[in-house]
């Protein structure tokens, strides 16, 4: 345990998300795998510790492919959490999924490359299934906190995660909607089975802040820009913010009957 200090539930937030927390503590954690993004935020809420990590870092330094993801997983590790919730901003690969929406994922595609994806470079050597990588219980949580919220919410979806910093050419925007593929992000991987590894139960919110640039039959949509990425995330922030703290509320820090922290080889 770092310095004594404790979380029960982590927070990786992304841009324009940095002010989820009020009134925290904020600390350094040095990990195996080098600094995390930034300093690790800690408050308290409805008696629930919460350690929040802005994964592109404060000044969003890191971009999708140079983000230090072990040292971000290792350092929730270390400091207690079990479980973690993950919103990003994601681009729709569906017309039936507009910007504004949020999709509660349970399956990703993997199209990074070079990442530093897995604490088991030898000589130990794990080898941990992510044929479901995503927690089910955190899921449906996710799932009936924002219907209750009144959010459109789609219960599943699969999440296709590009190397990043450049958005998909039409041609491969097409191929990821042709392919049956949901949404459309670059965080995901290996942030989600990095702590699958860890034992660490891992959800992600998805909120839809575009439709990719491929959408067959909708050559009307323009092609996604940073600009309206963060306009349309800015103006959802609040509704993220709400789901996100009804979630931590209603948490059950001892339920383990989803099996994750069996799944993880640490």
């Amino acid at each position: 345990m770092i310095m004594n200090l404790k979380a029960d539930i982590g927070v990786f937030g992304g841009s324009g998300f940095y002010s989820f927390l009020n009134n925290v503590e904020e600390i350094e954690i040095e990990t195996p795998y080098g600094k995390p993004s930034d300093s690790i935020a800690l408050a308290e809420f409805e008696g629930k510790r919460i350690a929040f990590l802005p994964r592109h870092g404060k000044k969003h330094q890191y971009p999708p492919h140079m983000i230090p993801y072990r040292a971000n997983l290792y350092a929730m590790k270390e400091l207690g959490v079990k479980k973690i919730i993950a919103p990003t901003s994601s681009g729709s690969l569906q017309p039936h999924i507009k910007p504004g929406d949020f999709v509660v994922c349970d399956q990703f595609v993997d199209r990074t490359s070079g990442r530093k994806d897995t604490f088991f470079d030898g000589p130990e050597t794990k080898h941990i299934s992510s044929a479901y990588p995503y927690c089910p219980y955190l899921r449906k949580l996710a799932i009936d906190t924002g219907k209750k919220l009144g959010i459109t919410i789609h219960e599943k979806g699969t999440v296709v995660v590009i190397q990043g910093p450049r958005f998909s050419t039409v041609a491969e925007s097409r191929w990821f909607s042709k392919m049956g593929w949901d949404v459309i992000n670059m965080t995901q991987y290996p942030e989600c089975y990095l702590a699958r590894e860890l034992g660490i139960c891992y959800a992600n919110i998805s909120l839809v802040t575009d439709y990719d640039v491929g959408l067959e039959g909708h050559d009307d949509i323009k092609p996604v820009t940073h600009d309206e990425v963060l306009k349309v995330f800015n103006s959802n922030i609040e509704k993220v913010k709400s789901l996100l703290f009804e979630m931590i509320k209603s948490i059950d820090l001892d339920y383990n009957e989803c099996g994750c922290h069996l799944q993880g080889g640490f």
